[in-house]
């Protein structure tokens, strides 16, 4: 595997001290974005974002760290293949980048879809994480509750997605109202996205294979790993990384009480994981609350 770097002045969004380069994998040519210098931290976003989900959050984890966040497969400027968008290999993916960047072992963020993922390379491959910080996504130990029912209303964008050629179509087409929806309808704050930085998260959904990729990771990963996660695929596997969820308190999904019933009955498949809810944010915590998120991981990575 080669790691080519070049110059993308005029191409990325700039932010001081971030660096950008393209890694060639198995398969795969992907983007990420650097910056800092120290205990590699690893930062996977979620859907509609890219690397630019951090841009709050770079500069004050690079003061500390090395932080590395890639395009994951389909998103930004990383390569957007016809297939490859379930758990294998989308863990494949992160695993070849670590050995690709030299990486025995990271501090690890994840959010959203992308925190199926992170606990799969934490469960899968204990070694290569030393602590892992979720953002707005569900340890695979939750069990079925029929009072979740009323949250699945709430999720119809989910199948919409997932629905070929009709999930595409309403991503990447027009004036892309369902992708931005899905940006400031699941935020608390109204400055938690400026409209340059919607103009970023959608321009790469109106090529049609990005957009494409979007319906199959939901088809592929998103949808298969929650029937997954409640029907129990996960609790003979314990989880040994020490685990931070954090939730956001205003996330119109799911209420605190709600989430706190998803989320119970975690202790006997765990070693060390907790959860906290974050006032003031939604869905995109990193988005809503940076300052929190940033607080919270050098807290983690902190602790012996």
């Amino acid at each position: 595997m080669d790691i080519t770097a070049r110059s993308h002045e005029g191409t990325f969004p700039q932010l001081d001290g971030v660096e950008h380069r393209y890694v060639e994998l198995p398969g795969l040519r992907m983007h990420v974005a650097e910056a800092g210098r120290g205990d590699p931290v690893l930062l996977l976003h979620g859907f509609p974002e890219h690397w630019w989900e951090w841009r709050h959050v770079i500069g004050g984890l690079a003061r500390h760290h090395r932080v590395i966040c890639p395009d994951l497969r389909g998103a930004g400027w990383t390569d957007a293949p016809p297939d490859g968008y379930s758990s294998g290999p989308l863990l494949a993916d992160v695993t070849h980048l670590l050995d690709a960047l030299g990486l025995d072992r990271v501090h690890l963020i994840a959010h959203d879809w992308s925190a199926i993922v992170g606990f799969q390379l934490c469960l899968g491959h204990p070694d290569r994480v030393r602590d892992y910080l979720v953002l707005g996504g569900p340890h695979p130990y939750v069990r079925f509750n029929v009072r979740l029912l009323s949250v699945m209303p709430k999720l119809w964008f989910q199948w919409v997605i997932a629905t070929p050629g009709l999930g595409p179509r309403l991503l990447g087409r027009g004036r892309q109202r369902l992708a931005r929806h899905l940006l400031t309808g699941y935020a608390a704050t109204p400055d938690a996205f400026t409209e340059a930085d919607i103009a970023l998260f959608l321009a790469p959904l109106r090529d049609p294979a990005r957009a494409r990729a979007a319906g199959k990771l939901y088809r592929g990963l998103i949808l298969p790993e929650a029937r997954r996660f409640m029907s129990g695929a996960y609790r003979d596997t314990r989880l040994s990384t020490r685990t931070r969820i954090l939730a956001g308190a205003a996330d119109p999904v799911a209420d605190q009480a709600t989430t706190a019933l998803l989320m119970a009955g975690y202790e006997d498949y765990t070693d060390d994981l907790t959860i906290e809810f974050v006032g003031g944010a939604g869905h995109f915590l990193a988005d809503d609350r940076p300052d929190v998120v940033v607080a919270k991981a050098l807290e983690l990575f902190a602790t012996p």
